[in-house]
Order: structure tokens, then sequence, then C-alpha cells
């Protein structure tokens, strides 16, 4: 096996009194998409925010695409190949869909107006929202800002894309078209690390499902097996709650 585009090694992290992660090892294969379980506060989003440096760890070694965070260089370097969306869709208010997607790409990889704007509208039609080019966000329902959000993101051509519950804030009949978006992503073979609570994603999309608590991964497998047979009794208890068994 080639060597994991995410590795993280014995790293933990605390808030104050509160031990966040607890000695967390976990690698990432290129193509995987791994997705994070378990009930709040279990430490979930802080695994996926120190994987890009928004979090730093107390301690142990965090590992992405080669390259060690262990200096601004570095982090600086690892986070223009991740990229996160977020519950909250984070898009600039007064700036319309097109800008958003290609602000940074101007910035950060230098590309120019015309060749950002190609990039921008490929992916707004990637995630079906090519009509919206020129609206500004509060023009858009939950979902669409949040395609946008993944459209953004990818637009950076990351080699990683982190997703923090990125269907918590959005109504009912909204999640599916975000799932929809994050499915074919995941069937196109791009490195996803996904905290969510959507099981029928799981199912769909994962190579591997990740169940935490209290700071510690206590249970991974296959979609089938960790849903049909879990072996510890704390991710039963979970699954019989989450998927009314």
């Amino acid at each position: 096996m080639s060597e994991p585009i995410i590795h993280m090694e014995n790293v933990h992290k605390h808030f104050g009194r509160i031990h966040a992660l607890r000695g967390i090892n976990l690698d990432v294969q290129i193509g995987e998409v791994v997705i994070i379980l378990g009930p709040s506060g279990s430490g979930k989003s802080t695994l996926l925010r120190c994987v890009n440096h928004l979090e730093v760890a107390n301690s142990g070694k965090i590992v992405v695409d080669g390259i060690p965070l262990i200096s601004a260089q570095n982090i600086n370097v690892v986070r223009q190949e991740i990229g996160m969306v977020f519950q909250s869709f984070n898009l600039f208010s007064h700036l319309t869909v097109i800008n958003n997607l290609t602000l940074a790409q101007r910035i950060v990889r230098r590309r120019d107006t015309e060749a950002s704007k190609e990039v921008a509208l490929n992916l707004l039609a990637k995630v079906g929202i090519t009509d919206k080019a020129d609206c500004y966000p509060s023009q858009l329902s939950g979902g669409q800002q949040q395609r946008v959000a993944i459209a953004r993101a990818l637009a950076m051509n990351p080699k990683i894309m982190l997703f923090d519950e990125p269907t918590s804030a959005l109504d009912p009949e909204m999640i599916k078209e975000v799932l929809d978006v994050m499915l074919a992503l995941a069937k196109e073979g791009m490195t996803m690390l996904v905290v969510s609570h959507e099981m029928g994603f799981a199912r769909a999309a994962a190579s591997r499902c990740i169940f935490m608590d209290e700071g510690q991964i206590v249970e991974e497998g296959t979609p089938d097996r960790l849903f049909t047979s879990p072996s510890q009794e704390r991710t039963r208890l979970f699954l019989s709650k989450v998927l009314q068994l």
C-alpha cells in the first residue's frame, strides 16, 4: 500500500481541561472516503480541523501529502491542497457567486480573470447551479449556498476535501442536493474526510467509517460491517439510536 495522504499518529488536543482528542491514530489513503460518526462532543470536528491546522494539536504527529505540519511554511503549503466545507456556508455576502469562486483562484493560484472564470463556470455546472453565477448568496437557498461553497473549495484543485457536517444547517428537502454533489465527488475518486450523521450517504459513499466517542476512535470498518455487526457495545448503542434499530 502506498503512503497515506493523511497520517495522524498519537494526536492529542486539549481545550483547557477538556481532552478533546485522546491519542488519535488514523491513516487515509489517496481516493478513500472516510466518514466519521459519533455523538456531539466526541471530537469529530476537532479531528478534522487539526488536519489543516485550524486547530493546533498539543502533541502527536500529523503529515498531509508527505508534509509534516511543523512549520508555518509547511502549513500554508498543505492548506493549498485541502478544501474544507463547513456547517455554515461562509460565502462572501457582498460578492456574487462567480466572484466568490474566482477570488481565491486569482490571489492564491495566480490565475488570470478569464481562466478563473472558466474554472468557476465549469464547477457551477458540476454542482448544477450555472444559472446562479450572477446572484448574491442572499438570493440562494441554503442548499444552493452549500453547493457554491463546495464549488469554491474545488476551484482550488485540492487533493483532499474535508466536510464538517455540511448538511446540518439545511432544511430536510435541501440535504439531498448537497449529498448528491458529494457522492459524485466520491465516485470520481476525490479523497474525502467527512463528519456526517447522514447514514444513507455513509452507506453509499464511504470506503470506511470511523466511530468516535470521548475523543477516541472506538471502532472502524466498512459501512456494511460497522452498521450491521459492530464489535463494540458503545458503537451498537449509538447506531441503535441513529438508525432506529
